[in-house]
């Protein structure tokens, strides 16, 4: 089995996770690709002329948790046990709480963005807290700093990546596994450029995956990329609520499910 490290990415198919992937396999990684959509993944692979030896293809989806779990079994077993695995797949859908379909929209989001993520680590912390090293990175987003109208569930779900990987963190700490928490802010990918509003320091897909391998390997806790949206994200965060209102009052919603 080749020495060269492996990593194992989520939500494979297009966008940051394409991205990702693009930048840990000219790093010197082995590929292990996961999403719902395998043709996709295999005709960039074709386009770039991966070497095969250097990736494997698996089907999952996360919001299935027998589903993911299998095709983490399926990399252990064919590849080995993965030095870095980024839960990156989600969904991001406008949601109105007067709307009773929207209830369905939040427990899809919920069961991707947060469940899935769990589902995505479960198969690899024992073994790689067995063997003292190992990166467990969680894609969640600046929206997870404060609510936004429209954007509960995306807001919410996003709020919990970041609590769960800091709750995973401490529960990890010593056994030499890195718990790393990385925030994008706007990226241009296919989820973002449906989106109706202005997006302030709009940033190409693979300038943020080249950021994040970075981080990713120095074993940074938590990072926004890129900087200028983490200083937006303490301004927010610092902001009172009065101000916080007045300042989104009638700022475009996110576009709910079926909306042109």
């Amino acid at each position: 089995m080749s020495t060269s490290p492996l990593v194992f990415i989520t939500g494979a198919s297009s966008g940051i996770g394409q991205a990702l992937a693009a930048s840990f396999y000219e790093a010197g990684y082995r590929l292990a690709l996961a999403a719902r959509r395998t043709a996709e993944i295999e005709s960039w692979a074709g386009e770039r002329q991966l070497d095969p030896d250097r990736y494997q293809v698996y089907g999952a989806d996360v919001a299935q948790t027998d589903s993911i779990v299998a095709a983490a079994a399926a990399c252990i077993e064919r590849q080995g046990l993965p030095d870095v695995v980024i839960a990156n797949a989600g969904i991001s859908v406008g949601i109105d709480t007067a709307e009773r379909e929207d209830i369905e929209v939040m427990a899809r989001t919920f069961a991707t963005n947060n469940v899935g993520l769990m589902a995505t680590f479960h198969p690899f912390v024992a073994a790689m807290r067995q063997r003292g090293s190992g990166r467990l990175v969680g894609i969640a987003s600046v929206a997870a700093i404060r609510g936004l109208p429209g954007h509960g569930a995306y807001c919410a779900s996003k709020a919990g990546v970041v609590a769960y990987c800091e709750s995973l963190r401490g529960e990890l700490r010593n056994s030499g596994v890195k718990v790393v928490t990385l925030c994008p802010g706007y990226i241009d990918t296919p989820l973002t450029q449906g989106n109706r509003y202005g997006m302030p320091f709009l940033m190409k897909a693979q300038d943020f995956a080249d950021q994040a391998l970075r981080a990713i390997e120095a074993g940074t806790s938590y990072r926004v990329i890129p900087w200028q949206m983490g200083v937006v994200a303490k301004l927010m965060r610092m902001l009172p609520n009065a101000l916080l209102d007045r300042a989104v009052q009638g700022r475009a919603r996110k576009k709910r499910s079926g909306e042109s």
